[in-house]
C-alpha cells in the first residue's frame, strides 16, 4: 500500500537500531511476558511439526521459540529489511537457519504470494497497519489451524499515549502512525473468515487473543 504503509515510512521508525535493541534484549532476557502468552497459547494447542507464518515478526524471537517447542518451519513477512541482519544472527546461533524463511512482502496487498500455514502470528502488528480489515482477512485465510494476535487495549490511557506518539511522528516529519482499531471489529473480521476465539487475555498494555479454525 502507499502512504503510511510504504516501506520507507516503516523504516523511519523500525530501523536497524531498533532491530539491534530487540535482538540484544532477547539474548539477555528471552521472550517478554506478552510474547510468552502468545507462545503458551500455541504450544498448549500443539505446534509439533507445524508450519508457522508470522506477519511482522521483527528479529524472529517468536519463531525461534516455536521452533524450539516443536514447530517444523517458519516464514516471516516484513515490510522493511531493517531486521534481517539481526534475525539471521539469532537464527544461526539457534541452529535453525535452514528452517526459517524471511520475505519482504505485504500480505494484505499480495495475499497470493505466500502459501497458507498451520499457524499464523500477528504479534504487536495490527496497531501498526491502517487497514485492519484487509490485513486480518488475509492473515485469517492463511491460517489452517490457529491464529494468535496481540494489540493494545482500547483504554483512555492507551488512546492518550498513542495520540502523543502520533503527534511526535508528525512533528518529526514521519508519515508512520499507530492505530487503535476496535477489538470487536477485528474479531468480527476473523470470525467472518472461519476462525473462532478460544482464548483472551487483557493486560494493561497488550491484549492477546487466540483463535482456531
Amino acid at each position: 500500500m502507499s502512504g503510511c504503509c510504504g516501506p520507507a515510512n516503516y523504516a523511519s521508525v523500525f530501523g536497524p537500531r531498533v532491530a539491534r535493541g530487540l535482538a540484544a534484549r532477547y539474548r539477555l532476557r528471552g521472550p517478554d511476558r506478552t510474547t510468552r502468552r502468545v507462545l503458551d497459547f500455541l504450544t498448549a494447542r500443539g505446534v509439533d511439526g507445524a508450519s508457522v507464518l508470522e506477519i511482522g515478526g521483527g528479529v524472529g524471537e517468536v519463531q525461534l521459540e516455536l521452533l524450539r517447542r516443536g514447530a517444523a518451519r517458519t516464514t516471516n513477512l516484513e515490510l522493511v529489511d531493517s531486521y534481517e541482519t539481526e534475525a539471521a544472527a539469532l537464527a544461526a546461533a539457534a541452529g535453525v537457519r535452514g528452517r526459517t524463511v524471511r520475505r519482504q512482502l505485504d500480505i494484505a496487498v499480495d495475499p497470493g504470494a505466500v502459501a497458507a500455514h498451520d499457524v499464523v502470528v500477528l504479534h504487536r502488528v495490527v496497531c501498526c497497519y491502517p487497514d485492519h480489515e484487509r490485513l486480518l482477512a488475509a492473515a485469517a485465510d492463511h491460517a489452517e489451524r490457529m491464529l494468535v494476535l496481540s494489540f493494545p487495549p482500547d483504554t483512555p490511557g492507551i488512546r492518550a499515549s498513542l495520540a502523543l506518539l502520533n503527534a511526535f511522528y508528525r512533528l518529526t516529519g514521519r508519515s508512520f502512525r499507530n492505530y487503535l482499531h476496535p477489538p470487536e471489529a477485528m474479531l468480527e473480521v476473523l470470525r467472518a473468515h472461519g476462525l473462532r476465539p478460544v482464548h483472551a487475555h487483557r493486560g494493561r498494555l497488550w491484549q492477546v487473543v487466540g483463535l482456531v479454525r
